[in-house]
This record gives structure tokens, C-alpha cells and sequence, in this order.
């Protein structure tokens, strides 16, 4: 009876069709891990990049710094908070092949997602001993956050090429992936995982937009002393911006603290079965220890390594060089909001850009992106926007969102 149950001859049982729904909730899992992890990093760096700025913000009142650090002896936090983030990261190459082989890639975003959560609830207790090594601690895990999420979002890709052409797999033997075959697939998730991410300048500007805002001077009363802005200021706006009234306590108490770790953990498949996770003991530890550096044998990562070191200037300039020397120059410290969020809707809607690669050569995406920003550089260099001047707005907005479609291009081409 159980034979004819489930044999060939009943009539409803269709082998090929029970496979293909099989490999079809295969696909949506893998682009229901894809979506979850870009999400992910969309609110961990969402609520991190917002901290940072409302600190910014925050700590340009110069009166504020006083009264709120001196009785804790922090007036020097800031800057050990950033080279905490930015000088730790150097020694990550040693380590972060280790982490993700012993904890897996899942786990290993996990982990850096956590510490990320760390870092903004250590904001509620300011002390050295809680903002300091959670600074350290956020620049270790910098580097496998990156890696684990580039190698998650690659690893996908293999997969759904897999699930995708299940009979080719079944036909023959199990044989290596041909070269480049997953390409295609790794371009569209690379834009998917870009186009949600770079709305993470848009997130951190909430507490800023429905917040903040209302707590700040109009710009007549800001930039009052400002006689010149961009490349004619030197830089020298900053000390102008005194420009924080009303309740402290409530302006010290506007922060957030959720992350994407629960969603990490909750709606991230694993990208390997456990029968495909390598043993760190056949590889060996001086073999680990010495990935990084084997990898960069590859002439094409040596060419693209400038561009990995520009991709991280290019985000910091336009947050601060421009944002606050050409932007909030000529438009108050109240629209630096608006101007991010205009740079981060461009650069999330200019991702999609990126899929031409799928049509023309790769390098393509990476050189239009140069050229936008090549060409925005000439601009500012040669043009400074006149303070307290509304009129230019319009110009201002256009940069950012040209800005941030080079940042997408930029971005998007690299990690593909």
C-alpha cells in the first residue's frame, strides 16, 4: 500500500514538479537570507553612523563639552573614541580569516553586529572604561563584518546558481562550479545588498530630522561670523557653530540602541551545510594567518586596492568635508540633514546601475564612477558657495545626489 502511495503510478504524484516547487522555496530562501542581511547592515549602520553625527553635533557646543565632561575627565573622548575605530582596524588582516573559519560566516556577522550594539549602548554609560574599549572593540570587528558580509552575500550567490540548475548538478557528477559561472547572480545581489544599505544615511538622519532639529539655532545666529565657505574657509567653520539651545538633559538622552542582530540571527540561513564547513585543522595556521596576503597575488586585486582605500575617503569627505564646509555653510547646521539624505536616496536608487554590468565589462561601472566624482572635485575646487546664501540649494542638493551615484558605482563595481 505504501508503494502505491508514493509509487510512480499515483496520479497525484509528480516527481518533476514536487522537484521543481522543492528547488523553487530554495531560491526564495536564498533571497530571503540576501534581503535579511542587507537589511541587517541597513539598521546596524543606520543607528551607528546617526550616534556618531549627534555627537558631532553635540560636541560643537563648546560650553556643552565643558559642563557635560569636565567633572568625568572625558574632554578628550572624541578623539580617542575615533582613533579607536580607525587605528584598530589595521590589525584585523591577522585575524579575520580565523574568526570567520571558526565561527562561520553566519556566526561571524553575528558576532560584529553584536559589538556594534555594544558600542551604542556604552553611550548610555559614558565612561572611559565603557566608551573606549568599545570603540577598540567596534574598529576589531570592522573588517570581519565586511568580510563576512562579502564572502555571506557571495556564497548566496553560488547557491542559487545551484538550486537554479539543479539538473545540470544532478546529471553530472559533483564537479567544480565553472569559472564565472555565479557571476551574473553575484552582480544582482551585490545591487540588492547596496541599494538597502546606502538608505542607512537616510536612517541616521531621523533622530536629527524629528529631533534634533528642534533644538538648534537658525542659521543667521549659527554662521553669524562666517565670512567664507568650501575650499575658501580652510575649514574653519566649525568654530562658528554654537549652536545648541533648550534642554540638555533631553538633547543627552536622544539616543537609540536597536541593531540588526536579532535579524542576523533570526532570518539568516547558514551559507554552508555543515558538511561543507572547513576544518581549521587541515588547513593549517600559518596557511590561515597568511590569506590576505595570498590573495592580493592577484594582479587585479593589486590594481583595485587604490580604489579600496578611495571608497572609504570618498564616504568620510561627503559626510564632513562637504556636508559641513560647503552645505551647512551656506545652509545651516538645521538642513545637514536633508543634504545626507539626499546623498543616501541617490545612492541607494543609483545601486541599480550597477546591473549594466551584466552587459558591458565590469571596469565600466568603476571608471563612470571616478570620472562623476573626478569632475564634482574640479567643481568644489573651483566654486565656494557664499554663507547664509538659500539660493544655492538646489546646486548643493545636486552634488550630493551626483555624489552619491558615484558612491554607488563606485561601491557596487567594487564589491562585484
Amino acid at each position: 500500500q505504501l508503494d502505491d502511495f508514493v509509487g510512480a503510478h499515483h496520479p497525484d504524484y509528480n516527481e518533476e514538479e514536487e522537484e521543481q516547487k522543492y528547488f523553487r522555496r530554495k531560491r526564495l530562501g536564498v533571497i530571503k537570507n540576501v534581503v535579511a542581511a542587507s537589511l541587517a547592515g541597513t539598521l546596524t549602520y543606520g543607528v551607528y553612523l546617526g550616534l556618531l553625527q549627534m555627537q558631532l553635533i553635540l560636541h560643537y557646543d563648546e560650553t556643552y563639552r565643558e559642563v557635560k565632561y569636565s567633572n568625568i575627565g572625558l574632554e578628550d573622548i572624541d578623539r580617542k573614541v575615533l582613533m579607536g575605530i580607525n587605528v584598530t582596524p589595521v590589525a584585523a588582516l591577522l585575524y579575520t580569516p580565523v574568526l570567520i573559519r571558526f565561527f562561520g560566516t553566519k556566526w561571524a556577522m553575528f558576532l560584529a553586529v553584536g559589538i556594534y550594539a555594544l558600542f551604542v549602548s556604552s553611550n548610555y554609560w559614558e565612561r572611559y572604561y565603557t566608551l573606549v574599549p568599545s570603540a577598540v572593540a567596534i574598529g576589531g570587528v570592522i573588517v570581519p563584518l565586511w568580510a563576512s558580509m562579502g564572502t555571506y552575500i557571495t556564497r548566496m550567490a553560488q547557491k542559487y546558481y545551484e538550486y537554479v540548475n539543479y539538473k545540470e548538478e544532478q546529471e553530472k557528477e559533483r564537479q567544480r562550479v565553472p569559472r564565472d559561472a555565479c557571476n551574473a547572480y553575484i552582480i544582482v545581489f551585490q545591487t540588492v545588498f547596496y541599494s538597502c544599505f546606502h538608505l542607512s544615511f537616510v536612517c541616521a538622519q531621523m533622530p536629527m530630522v524629528f529631533f534634533l532639529n528642534n533644538y538648534l539655532y537658525q542659521l543667521n545666529h549659527t554662521l553669524f561670523a562666517v565670512k567664507h565657505c568650501g575650499e575658501a574657509a580652510g575649514g574653519g567653520a566649525g568654530r562658528h557653530w554654537e549652536s545648541l539651545r533648550g534642554d540638555r538633559d533631553g538633547l543627552d538622552n536622544g539616543r537609540t540602541s536597536p541593531t540588526g542582530a536579532p535579524q542576523v540571527l533570526v532570518l539568516c540561513g547558514a551559507a554552508y551545510r555543515p558538511m561543507e564547513e572547513i576544518d581549521m585543522r587541515s588547513i593549517g595556521w600559518g596557511n590561515i594567518f597568511q590569506l590576505p596576503f595570498k590573495h592580493m597575488r592577484d594582479y587585479r586585486l593589486r590594481h583595485l586596492f587604490p580604489l579600496f582605500i578611495y571608497s572609504g575617503f570618498e564616504v568620510l569627505f561627503v559626510c564632513t568635508g562637504f556636508s559641513l564646509n560647503y552645505g551647512v555653510c551656506a545652509l545651516g547646521l538645521e538642513r545637514l540633514a536633508y543634504l545626507l539624505m539626499a546623498y543616501g536616496f541617490s545612492a541607494s536608487a543609483c545601486s541599480s546601475l550597477a546591473l549594466c554590468m551584466l552587459r558591458l565589462r565590469r571596469h565600466i561601472p568603476l571608471l563612470a564612477g571616478a570620472f562623476i566624482h573626478a569632475a564634482l572635485l574640479v567643481t568644489l575646487f573651483c566654486w565656494a558657495p557664499e554663507p547664509r546664501y538659500l539660493a544655492q540649494a538646489p546646486l548643493l542638493y545636486s552634488i550630493a545626489v551626483l555624489w552619491g551615484t558615484g558612491s554607488a558605482l563606485n561601491k557596487t563595481g567594487i564589491s562585484s
